[in-house]
């Protein structure tokens, strides 16, 4: 063969294979580089080689004449990475389908090179970005799913150029923005899913262009406005789902024009408006949800025998008002199933007619105003699983024929005002999951025959009358998760076979008349997180084994009888919450509860727990409410508590802690309630306190604190309660305290407190329970302004050292209605206001008059009304000034007449010596200051008559002066 004969040969040859192969060559080429920015870990792609037939390898398809790649299904296949913009050059690509994957990153715009491609499935990934602009370049698109991913912007225009778009899938992602009105130029679409974005703005009219579509999903976005009547238009509609918008107006009663809808959700918008009668006409719908709006009237829809296929109805959280309707079942062709009417406001009783809902599996009625009693044919409705007639007011008993519905598995009949007791006839249910009969009247016992329900779940009792014991047998339970027997009459113990009961999970049996010890079979119950005994009459030691519960977060079993360490109790390191108050436990407290990291309350007060508080408990950094009162603890606080910033309720009173009070607690930020009473704290106040500025209570009474108070008090703005009583504090009433605009009770008796009543306790305007200064050494008047605090109900100034009057603006508090103002120095006349209180709120003020005291004098009333107290005190000196010179002109008259007789009588008698005088003269110095003064305004008298008198008369005058004198002397 010649060279030219074979190169000739050699041209048929390549001519022969692109014939053959056509392109594929280079596609094989560019999916080979494509590979290699894939992650593949199940090893889908490793059959790509260039030594096997691209139209051979995973997932590509290739034309029928071999020579295009066409398609590419790579779905769920695990692959991660991002989508290369070589995808661009496989031009004779019309599927690409990489959904359900990993890949990350954007979509790229380079795909708008697929001039062929019709279909595009990239949903359920992990891209990001925006949805290209160039999308819209791909004429030939007929589905575009690239929802389930983290798209995020607006929806771009350009979709509305796919002309030949059939199916768009954008749900499930963060795109917000409004919905393009271009969308209306997509004549040829079926379904469009918008669902669960962060879309806004209005659905636009222009969606009644899309005449074939058949599915239009936006639900969850945050749409608004009014639904467009255009709507009514989709005559090919069969699903119309814009559930969980912001939707307002009325239903369009275009809606029932949409013959072929089948499925219509509106479910939690804001619609209102009566319920259009026109979706009588929708005879293909089968559910139709209406939830969670503002409609209002009553239920008139379905009430035509052409509505038969209707499944579901979902009304419930309306308003809708009126009787439950009778209408639903009509004949024996109802297809209804599910029937939600839940928290409206439905009236009367349950019709007999709904009881021909043979076909009913779902009846929720619960959260109306229904009345009258359970139907006793309602085991007619032989399908129900569901029954929710809770929170109505059901009366009346449990009907026997309960136990007739034996494909039952929940049962809500809670909060209604059922009586009588439970039908033995409950024990057929084999089905039942659920029994939530609480916060009803029921009584009696509980039937034995409920222990055969062997599907049990959840059994709800609370608050009802239920009596006798708990039954023996309800170990047979095995599925029980929850027991909720709270607030009963049972009594006797805690049956054994309890703890048969394996996977229990939540016990509830407080308020009831339990007594006994627990038994020792709790320990198999090691799914137990929450236990709840208190208020029974449950005594003696905690079994041990109970430290293998290691899954307990709530433990409350106060108020019982229980002995012995606690220390049981604290095998898990879960706990959130622990309650053992008011039992008789005893020993230290375990330091292995600081293992519960997320320990938010523990309340151990009123037991006899002794030693410190563990230094450990730093560690619990979630505490919030911490009780350790009425117990023997001693020691100081530990500072370790410092780290439990979270700490609201502080409580330690009634015990035995000594030492000073920590200023860290001033960095508590979110102490409410600080109470260390009735402790032997001493030393002062620390200032660091007024930090605390959400603290509402404050009791450091009974310790052997000392100092002043301090200023910083004044900082607490929140406080509501200030009790420092009986102390050693000393110092004046810081005035701050006005600052604590929101004090409910003050109470600072018993200290050493000196100074005034400071005026601005006047300001303290919520001051209702109690003002108590007692029994310290305050002086000074009561302030007027104390008349301001019109809410208080109790003041006790007593035994102080107040005086002055008791200000008239004390009268006016109305709401007072005790009042102690006993040992001080008060004076003068009560406000009227007070003949209320007993005579005994003001005893040791013997200058007090009025009411309920005796009364005062009218003159005296009226001149201390016009005069001063200066003026006053003037008047009675010039008074008795004038009275006494009277006195002693009349004495001097008097005695110049009885010496003139006298000098007659004695003319003969012997002489006088003086002794008498002297005798007189010793009288002077006996006596009180007031009898000496008195004394010395006579020797001035005497000296007057001595220089008038002789000296004879001065020794006769001398024996009669004495004997005055020692008359007003003794």
């Amino acid at each position: 063969m010649g060279l030219i004969q074979r190169y000739n040969m050699l041209l048929f040859l390549l001519l022969l294979v692109t014939v053959i192969h056509g392109d594929t060559w280079k596609d094989s080429q560019w999916l080979l580089s494509i590979k290699t920015k894939l992650i593949d870990p199940q090893g889908v792609l490793d059959n790509w080689s260039s030594e096997v037939n691209v139209c051979s390898w995973n997932g590509v398809k290739c034309s029928v004449s071999l020579n295009q790649v066409v398609g590419l299904n790579l779905s769920n296949s695990g692959l991660s990475g991002s989508i290369s913009s070589e995808f661009s050059n496989l031009v004779s690509l019309q599927i690409l389908d990489l959904s359900l994957n990993f890949l990350t990153g954007i979509i790229p715009s380079e795909l708008a090179q697929l001039q062929n491609l019709m279909e595009l499935h990239l949903y359920t990934n992990s891209l990001s970005g925006k949805i290209p602009r160039e999308i819209g370049l791909l004429k030939k698109l007929q589905v575009l799913r690239i929802g389930d991913n983290m798209l995020s912007g607006e929806i771009t225009s350009t979709i509305g150029n796919l002309s030949d778009l059939r199916v768009l899938g954008l749900g499930y992602c963060q795109l917000n923005g409004t919905i393009p009105v271009e969308i209306g130029n997509l004549m040829n679409l079926k379904s469009l899913n918008l669902q669960k974005n962060s879309l806004s703005g209005y659905v636009p009219q222009e969606i009644g262009n899309c005449k074939q579509l058949q599915l239009f999903s936006v639900e969850n976005n945050n749409l608004q406005g009014r639904i467009p009547a255009s709507i009514g238009k989709l005559e090919a509609l069969e699903i119309l789902n814009l559930s969980n918008n912001t939707l307002s107006g009325s239903i369009p009663v275009e809606l029932g024009d949409l013959s072929n809808l089948k499925y219509l959700s509106l479910l939690g918008n804001r619609l209102n408006g009566e319920i259009p009668l026109e979706l009588n006409q929708l005879n293909q719908l089968s559910t139709l949800d209406l939830s969670r709006n503002n409609l209002s009237g009553s239920i008139r829809i379905f009430n035509t025998p052409q509505v038969k296929n209707i499944e579901s109805l979902v009304l419930a959280d309306n308003f809708l008002t009126g009787e439950v309707p009778r209408h639903l079942c009509m004949g024996n062709s109802s297809n209804l199933r599910k029937l939600f009417l839940a928290r409206n406001k439905l009236s009367g009783g349950i019709p007999n007619e709904l009881l021909n809902c043979s076909s009913l599996r779902q009846l929720d009625l619960s959260d109306n105003d229904l009345t009258g009693e359970l139907p006793s044919n309602i085991d007619s409705l032989e399908n129900l699983t569901d029954l929710l007639l809770n929170n109505n007011s059901f009366t009346g008993i449990l009907p026997a024929q309960i136990g007739s519905l034996s494909n039952l598995e929940s049962l809500f009949l809670f909060h209604n005002s059922l009586t009588g007791s439970i039908p033995a006839e409950i024990g057929k249910l084999q089905r039942l999951s659920l029994l939530y009969l609480y916060e009803n009247q029921m009584s009696g016992t509980i039937p034995l025959e409920l222990m055969n329900c062997s599907s049990l779940t959840e059994i709800d009792f609370f608050g009802n009358h239920f009596s006798g014991s708990i039954p023996s047998t309800i170990g047979k339970l095995k599925n029980l998760v929850l027991l909720q027997l709270r607030q009963n009459d049972l009594s006797g113990p805690i049956p054994p076979s309890l703890g048969y009961c394996k996977n229990l999970q939540s016990l509830a049996l407080a308020d009831n008349n339990l007594s006994g010890t627990l038994p020792v079979t709790l320990k198999f119950l090691t799914d137990l997180t929450l236990v709840t005994l208190y208020n029974n009459s449950l005594q003696g030691p905690l079994p041990e084994a109970l430290f293998l519960l290691k899954n307990l977060t709530i433990i409350n079993i106060s108020h019982n009888k229980f002995t012995g360490s606690m220390y049981p109790l604290s095998g898990s390191n879960n706990l959130i919450v622990m309650d053992l108050t008011n039992n008789s436990f005893s020993g230290p407290i375990p330091t292995k509860l600081a293992e519960s990291k997320g320990l938010i309350r523990l309340r151990l007060g009123e037991n006899f727990l002794n030693g410190n508080i563990p230094p450990e408990f730093g560690a619990l950094t979630e505490l919030s409410f911490l009780d350790l009162s009425s117990n023997n603890l001693t020691g100081e606080i530990p500072i370790q508590l410092s780290k439990c910033k979270k700490l609201e309720h502080f409580t330690l009173q009634n015990n035995n802690f000594m030492g000073i009070i920590p200023s860290w607690l001033g960095s508590l930020q979110s102490l409410g309630e600080l109470d260390l009473s009735s402790n032997k704290f001493h030393g002062q106040v620390p200032s660091e306190l007024g930090n605390c500025s959400r603290l509402l209570k404050l009791s450091l009474s009974d310790n052997n604190l000392s100092g002043d108070i301090p200023l910083e008090i004044g900082n607490l703005s929140s406080l509501n309660v200030l009790n420092l009583q009986r102390n050693n504090f000393s110092g004046s009433i810081p005035a701050t305290i006005q600052q604590c605009t929101k004090l409910y009770m003050l109470r600072l008796s018993e200290n050493s407190l000196v100074g005034e009543i400071p005026s601005e306790l006047g300001e303290l305007n919520d001051l209702q329970e109690m003002l108590d200064l007692s029994s310290n050494s305050l002086s000074g008047e009561i302030p007027s302004s104390l008349g301001n605090l019109i809410k208080l109900e109790r003041l006790n100034l007593s035994f102080n050292q107040l005086q002055g009057d008791v200000p008239s603006s004390l009268g006016t508090l109305t709401s007072l209605h005790v009042l102690n103002l006993t040992n001080n120095r008060l004076q003068g006349e009560l406000p009227s206001g007070f003949s209320q209180f007993p005579p005994n709120s003001f005893l040791g003020n013997d200058k007090l008059c009025g009411a309920p005291l005796t009364p005062c004098s009218r003159s005296m009333g009226l001149v201390r009304k016009s005069l001063s107290d200066t003026a006053v005190a003037g008047i009675v000196v010039a008074i008795v000034f004038t009275s006494t010179m009277i006195c002693l002109t009349m004495l001097y008259i008097m005695l110049r007449i009885w010496c003139n007789w006298r000098r007659v009588s004695i003319s003969n008698s012997e002489g006088s010596t003086g002794d008498e005088f002297k005798k007189g003269e010793d009288k002077w110095v006996y006596g009180n200051d007031h009898q000496k003064k008195i004394h010395g305004e006579y020797w001035k008298v005497l000296n007057c008559m001595n220089v008038l008198a002789s000296p004879e008369q001065l020794s006769s005058n001398t024996c009669i002066f004495q004997l005055k004198a020692n008359n007003n002397v003794v």
